[in-house]
């Protein structure tokens, strides 16, 4: 019976009797489903690695019908998250599109960075949650293979030209005669077309690292928004959590 470790948060969790659970982790190599025995038992050395947005090393093993969880070292358990609903109830909406984007067997190393840092900046700082959340929606769209076209107007490709609009339509920013044909395009001022540039080209550790106004975070929200459902093909909603 060979045992695997591997790094992983969990995405989803689900009761399995009467003290067990059934976790499903997001891994640098995709989503993975585990039984936890015991792990609902007031004792249980495996209640806090299961539960919900519990990032840690799993020491897990193939029984006969699934992976079973051995052991885990509790890394990072986002506690400011759990005591916050306003918190919370963001982390849920972008962990419901984690599950959505992630297969098994899957490249996810560059998703699951992501995924953290974001969940770290939404726990640990005080940054406009709404700021953070389209951040993460245009970045994980670039990730997924959706990366805007920024150095040149998506339609005519002139690269000196004021890039003032965004069109889902041709997917990245577009120039002022260009988006009189495109209904669809939204202008943009010129803070959130330099937002849009840096979310694509930021390194991981640098992303979450610049500020908009009220108005330049609602732009950046709305088309950060549009994209991902566009790209996606479905109407992601925050959800009311009670």
């Amino acid at each position: 019976m060979g045992i695997l470790k591997l790094k992983g948060i969990v995405i989803a969790e689900h009761n399995m009797g009467d003290y067990d659970k059934m976790i499903t982790l997001l891994t640098p190599n995709g989503k993975i489903g585990c039984a936890a025995k015991g792990a609902r038992r007031p004792k249980s050395m495996l209640m806090a690695a299961t539960q919900f947005l519990c990032f840690g090393d799993y020491l897990i093993y193939q029984g006969v019908n699934s992976y079973n969880i051995n052991s885990c070292e509790v890394n990072e358990v986002f506690y400011n998250l759990r005591i916050d609903l306003d918190k919370l109830q963001y982390a849920s909406h972008i962990t419901k599109i984690i599950n959505d984007v992630t297969d098994e067997n899957q490249n996810t190393y560059k998703i699951l960075q992501l995924f953290l840092n974001t969940l770290y900046v939404l726990s640990e700082t005080d940054k406009n949650m709404d700021l953070s959340m389209a951040i993460f929606k245009l970045k994980l769209m670039c990730l997924l293979g959706f990366t805007p076209i920024i150095d040149k107007c998506s339609n005519c490709k002139k690269s000196d030209l004021h890039l003032n609009h965004f069109s889902f339509k041709d997917n990245g920013l577009k120039c002022e005669d260009c988006s009189k044909q495109d209904k669809g395009a939204v202008e943009i001022s010129d803070a959130t077309m330099n937002s849009i540039k840096y979310i694509v080209l930021a390194p991981p550790k640098k992303l979450f690292s610049f500020n908009l106004s009220e108005n330049g975070i609602k732009e950046l929200e709305i088309i950060s928004k549009l994209y991902l459902n566009e790209k996606l093909d479905k109407e992601y909603k925050m959800d009311k959590l009670f």
